[in-house]
């Protein structure tokens, strides 16, 4: 691969969870489990709170 082409960030395979208490913003491949923060649940935010 030529040194000025640029890799592909893996960004994409990752979502944003959001914690459900407190409102922490992470990114993750997978769920995050519960928040470091509070031990709150984390959504999915590209999921329907209904």
């Amino acid at each position: 691969m030529p040194h000025h082409q640029d890799i592909a960030d893996d960004a994409a395979s990752r979502s944003t969870y959001e914690c459900l208490v407190c409102g922490k913003i992470v990114k993750a491949e997978t769920h995050p489990g519960d928040c470091p923060d509070c031990d709150g649940e984390f959504q999915n935010r590209a999921m329907s709170l209904e």
